[in-house]
């Protein structure tokens, strides 16, 4: 790895800080907006539930926001302030449907201690004044029966009710009753339980949203009855959060280079365990063995039926019908009236509960019911069919030579309508109906052989409306005309795994906005499928990938199949929206994940998990977790360390600890002369009266018939607060010391763990990594040292430190001269040894040679990737580290070979200026290092979700981007798309 890093988020940040409701987007609009941290949400109430708007980063970390309406306005703005004292007024833009800035400044002040809860901003319902707690004053609380409330939310306008959310998940209405303008009593019910809640906003009806930092938000209704449970409280709809991810380990269980990330989530109850895979997942339902597929189509029984119940297979000279049985089962059956003794180019459901066939030499009219033979069209004496296509009454051919033939369905008849002579033969065809008739298409895609070029033309006249010439000498083996989100696009899919995107006036047939993105090296073939109620693009190849769209932007997740053939949607009552795939010699029938380029699959604990480590020897994972107790008198924790199957979840075995004994860290590891795996696990006893702990233990486990048995256990006079397998030996860091274990071997035959040697100098040694015979530790106050072990004298001395005073979080090796750490300012800052430098001096100092803020508190770093490395690609030889964050990123640092760092430098310094921050904050200020002790520069770092932003600029933007570089668009894109494969 190397000293240029591109920083990019795999997975935004999820844990609500602040939520507030107003009409924001328009006078008689309700809006939810919603601050996770470092982002801005805002979605509309709609009678189906929150509908996404816009979700935008802030250069800021957000520490209030708040709706108001000045005078004279029909619509609230919204204020927010961030962690670095810069504050701004947002109104919006309903035309362009984006944020205008109406004000903005610094409210920073010289003297004044920060507070340590944070600020806290009200703003006077008349709009007089903001009023914000940024530094430490006076606040009082009043604590209602033993629970500290964590959020509340006003329900009426006048205040008489509030909703309060208390640090167990308990919801409670607040009812005030006053007379006049004095309150004269207050009362509290329960209502019910939900995620432990961060911020409360209510909506309407009975609708509230409960944001959450520690476990999932939810949208849920309050009841006027009880449930059987006594709860007022049912939970409509949940948001995933990841935070926070205290720790995650890298899980590659196909053993492709594709890690799925397992993170330790959430706090207290609403701890779990998550795993995080890129890409979508197919589940397969059934398959059969099936050689040489050329082509897949479902049919249904009859024109309305909701369910498919044919499966056409092609091969290259026959045809092969699959119907569903009574059993549920695929079983071969027979379509009279279609000709099973040749290849099928095309297959569809007509109107009038119709079949269309089309071959090389014919197309054909099938009765649904009788399935005999209704009508033929014959292809002209001397010619074939190449290519086809078709939808409920239409049927476009293209004959060799050029020639265009049109047809359509009239009572029961094929009627060529019309026929045209192209001056080059056609290599594809669509015409999926995308007006406002869904039977009907008043356009067509053509795409063109030798001019490599598609075509729009108009129906039924086959006029020539728009011709877009593609460049280049591959030919276009695939188009689609498609309705996403309600945009129209054109699809166009080459030989070489590339592919065009257009935007389509469904009217005009104009096309706008060209973007080109590389999705594979083989030829793709495009078919529409859909998925709880939307339409999805599925594009089969080498890298077959889903198209689907997002706040009106074309996204493209890979879906975890190696080679996909063919693909049609199968939507059957036994398989309901689930789609037939043909890859090498097999057919399968498979569910599609939800479509989102992260997978996210929940393990509930109900307590929280702190360590996790992956053994894959036993084809297991170790985690150590504690469970919160609380009676009517007391607080009490009680820890474990539990062992789960790695693919199915399953508890396995649990090993509780001892009373005030808590797991400070685990690993997997084997020791010299010694071939078995072991589990081991460093604790702390945490007792009430010490400052620091005095004793913990190490353990050593092993995982024999799926139980973790005991085998070692070595008493500390500390906290083990990192373990690591050192050169077949065992290191740990406890207190302040970095101590050395080896593994003996008693005459007995059974083990011990015996001292060696160790190192002081440290104020809390709480991270340590390891390559080779070096340690790079990371220090709770003394940011990053270097140490060395010595074979000959069995010695750790310190070789090199870092003398700024860093509250380190987590350390990682980038390679044997460079590491990595973040600090508790939320920035992330590189060191190198200096091997080379000429005085000892110099060499015991480590060199800060990058420095950015991240604006998120690391808490891990791990070498790993989240996507399938593919070695032809120039990213597939990038190395990365993913990390995990409190408010549940996940993201990626990628070290770049220095031509490409100076590159995409350039392109971000250009981007600056076209990019502009919410609220006007600026980018620079925001990257830049910054804690109590100094501000510097942003340096060696790049940020990667400013840089990929590029691709969401306007085709207009993305040309002034590139003249302003000097660099063509079309290899702007190229290069800004290989970087998103990184995550």
């Amino acid at each position: 790895m190397s000293v240029w890093n591109y920083v990019v988020t795999a997975h935004k940040p999820t844990s609500v800080s602040h939520s507030c409701v107003g009409n924001f987007t328009s006078p008689n609009q309700l809006n939810l907006i919603i601050a996770k941290c470092t982002r801005i949400e805002i979605h509309l109430l709609t009678p189906q539930g929150l509908q996404p708007m816009l979700d935008v980063p802030i250069y800021g970390r957000i520490a209030t926001i708040e709706l108001f309406r000045p005078h004279n306005e029909t619509q609230d703005f919204l204020f927010i302030a961030t962690e670095r004292y810069k504050f701004c007024v947002l109104q919006w833009d309903a035309e362009k449907s984006e944020l205008l800035t109406r004000a903005m400044g610094d409210v920073s002040d010289r003297i004044g201690r920060p507070t340590d809860n944070g600020q806290i901003g009200i703003i006077d319902p008349d709009c007089r004044l903001i009023g914000l707690h940024l530094y430490d004053g006076l606040f009082k609380a009043i604590p209602i029966k033993q629970s500290i409330i964590r959020a509340y939310g006003r329900v009426d306008p006048d205040g008489s009710r509030y909703l309060l959310g208390d640090n167990t998940g308990t919801l409670h209405l607040l009812v005030l009753t006053h007379e006049r303008e004095r309150v004269t009593g207050l009362k509290v019910e329960y209502l019910g339980e939900t995620s432990i809640a961060s911020s409360i906003s209510y909506l309407d009806n009975g609708v509230v949203y409960v944001g959450s930092r520690f476990g999932d938000s939810q949208l849920v209704k309050l009841n006027l009855q009880a449930d059987a449970s006594g709860s007022f409280v049912e939970v409509l709809e949940r948001y995933v959060n990841l935070g926070p991810i205290v720790d995650f380990c890298v899980v590659d269980l196909d053993r492709q280079g594709q890690g799925q990330v397992v993170t330790c989530s959430g706090a207290f109850k609403d701890g779990s365990l998550r795993v995080v895979r890129n890409g979508i997942g197919i589940n397969e339902q059934a398959s059969v063995e099936l050689q040489g597929i050329k082509g897949l189509w479902s049919l249904k029984s009859s024109f309305n039926d909701p369910y498919d119940m044919y499966l056409v297979v092609s091969f290259i000279s026959e045809t092969r019908f699959l119907a569903m049985n009574m059993e549920d089962e695929l079983e071969e059956t027979e379509i009279e009236g279609f000709d099973a003794q040749t290849q099928t180019l095309f297959c569809q459901n007509a109107i009038n509960d119709l079949l269309i066939q089309v071959t090389a030499n014919s197309v054909r009219l099938v009765s649904c019911t009788s399935r005999e033979l209704v009508d033929q069209w014959t292809a002209p004496a001397g010619f074939s069919v190449n290519v086809a296509s078709a939808n409920a009454s239409q049927v476009l051919l293209a004959t060799g030579g050029g020639h265009l033939v049109y047809l359509e369905i009239r009572d029961a008849k094929l009627v060529e309508v019309k026929h045209a002579q192209l001056e080059h033969e056609i290599s594809c065809l669509d015409l999926n109906p995308i007006g406002e008739n869904p039977q009907y298409s008043s356009l067509a895609a053509v795409g063109m052989w030798t001019d490599i070029s598609v075509r729009i033309f108009s129906l039924p006249d086959l006029e020539l409306i728009r011709k877009e010439n593609l460049g280049g000498e591959i030919v276009p083996r695939s188009v689609l005309l498609c309705t996403l989100e309600g945009v129209s696009y054109l699809l166009c899919a080459l030989g070489d795994g590339n592919l065009f995107s257009f935007l389509l006036n469904a009217s005009t047939g104009e096309l706008t906005d060209r973007k080109k993105v590389s999705l594979g090296t083989q030829p793709i073939s495009l078919r529409t499928f859909s998925s709880k109620g939307t339409t999805h693009v599925f594009a089969s190849s080498d890298r077959p990938t889903v198209i689907y769209s997002s706040n009106k932007k074309l996204l493209y997740s890979n879906v975890n199949l190696k080679e996909v053939n063919h693909m049609c949607p199968f939507n059957t009552a036994a398989f309901p929206d689930s789609l037939a795939i043909a890859k090498e010699g097999e057919l399968s029938i498979g569910t599609i994940d939800d479509i989102q380029k992260l997978h996210i699959r929940t393990i509930p604990l109900n307590e929280q998990a702190r360590r996790i480590c992956h053994q894959e020897q036993s084809r297991t994972l170790a985690f150590c977790s504690f469970k919160y107790n609380q009676t009517s008198m007391e607080e009490s924790e009680t820890h474990y360390i539990r062992l789960l199957d790695h693919q199915t979840f399953e508890f396995l075995s649990t090993y509780p600890l001892d009373q005030y004994e808590c797991g400070c860290s685990i690993i997997s590891c084997s020791f010299a002369d010694d071939n078995s795996v072991y589990y081991c696990v460093g604790t702390a006893y945490v007792i009430p009266e010490e400052s620091e702990p005095t004793k913990g233990r190490i353990l050593v486990f092993a995982v024999e018939d799926g139980r973790l048995q005991l085998i070692v256990e070595k008493e500390t006079k500390g906290a083990v607060y990192s373990l690591n397998a050192f050169n077949g030996k065992l290191l740990a860091a406890i207190n302040q010391k970095i101590q050395l274990y080896k593994w003996m071997l008693r005459d007995d035959g059974s083990h011990e763990l015996q001292s060696e040697c160790g190192h002081h100098g440290h104020i809390l040694a709480l991270y340590t990594q390891t390559r080779g015979d070096f340690i790079v530790v990371g220090d709770m106050m003394k940011s990053i040292s270097l140490l060395v072990y010595k074979h000959e004298e069995s010695a750790i001395e310190e070789r090199a430190r870092d003398y700024n005073a860093n509250w380190m979080t987590a350390v990682e090796m980038l390679d044997d001269e460079a590491y990595i750490g973040a600090e508790n300012g939320y920035n992330l800052f590189t060191v190198r040894k200096n091997s080379d430098a000429a005085t000892d001096d110099e060499r015991a100092r480590l060199e800060v040679v990058g420095e950015y803020h991240l604006g998120e508190f690391v808490n891990r770093f791990r070498h790993g990737s989240l996507v399938m490395r593919l070695p032809d690609s120039e990213i597939g030889q990038i190395p990365t580290v993913i990390f995990g964050t409190i408010n549940g990123v996940i993201g990626i640092i990628a070290s770049l070979p220095h031509d490409q760092y100076v590159f995409l430098e350039k392109l971000q310094s250009t981007l600056v200026k076209f990019i502009k921050g919410v609220g006007n904050l600026s980018h620079e200020q925001w990257r830049s290092f910054h804690n109590d002790k100094k501000t510097a520069e942003a340096r060696n770092f790049l940020d990667g979700d400013l840089i990929e932003a590029f691709l969401d600029l306007s085709r207009s933007k993305m040309e002034e981007v590139s003249k302003a570089m000097g660099v063509p668009v079309e290899e702007l894109s190229k290069r800004v798309e290989e970087l998103t494969r990184l995550h």
